[in-house]
């Protein structure tokens, strides 16, 4: 009879835990040295500053066609922007103007009528200051107008009396009731007239 074998005994658990370890740590340092091989790689192929540089100053030496299309489009936007904003400028210089003016025409139609009442005695005082606030208005650039005898326009003279005359063949101005004033090409106010009107006898 044949004799029954004991146990077969495998490694223990004492020998297979260094094993185990030894592994480990192998495969961690084929890890770590895989990483700086690679890190060392994208070091390699990195680009520089002067790369950087090298590559600008071709750029601009020689530009492509889309860079000199993108710096034509960008130029012409400046251009236009450079223009709105002169434009929105002189817009807003005209409209100030056209507050201060407003706020003096009273004072202008006062002097008008005391000259006509003879009240602006040549060379003296108030005559003065007359002329120079006249010429200070004329500098802002507005331009009194309303004359006697020039023809009626009804889109720049209000009509405030008809006087039928003889002498006269188309509607005339026949006396200027209150100036009226133009600021550049802005109507401030209309002249008020008497326009002298052809007769039939």
């Amino acid at each position: 009879m044949a004799k029954d074998k004991g146990p077969v005994n495998g490694p223990s658990d004492e020998e297979v835990e260094p094993v185990a370890a030894e592994e480990s740590a192998a495969a961690e340092a084929s890890a770590d040295s895989e990483a700086a091989a690679s890190a060392e790689g994208i070091e390699e192929d990195e680009l520089t500053v002067q790369d950087i540089l090298d590559a600008a100053t071709r750029e601009v030496a020689e530009p492509t066609s889309e860079h000199l299309a993108d710096l034509k489009r960008v130029t012409a936007e400046y251009a236009n922007y450079r223009k709105r904003t002169e434009a929105n400028r002189e817009i807003e210089r005209e409209r100030v103007t056209v507050d201060v003016v407003k706020g003096m025409i009273p004072v202008l139609d006062d002097l008008d009528r005391a000259e006509k009442h003879g009240d602006l005695v040549a060379d003296s005082a108030f005559s003065t200051i007359a002329a120079k606030l006249r010429t200070s208005v004329e500098r802002l650039g507005v331009k009194p107008f309303g004359t006697v005898g020039e023809p009626f326009d009804p889109t720049v003279h209000e009509a405030i009396f008809q006087m039928p005359t003889p002498d006269v063949t188309v509607d005339t101005v026949g006396e200027v009731v209150e100036t009226g004033y133009f600021l550049g090409s802005t109507l401030l106010r209309v002249a008020k007239v008497v326009v002298q009107v052809p007769s039939d006898g």
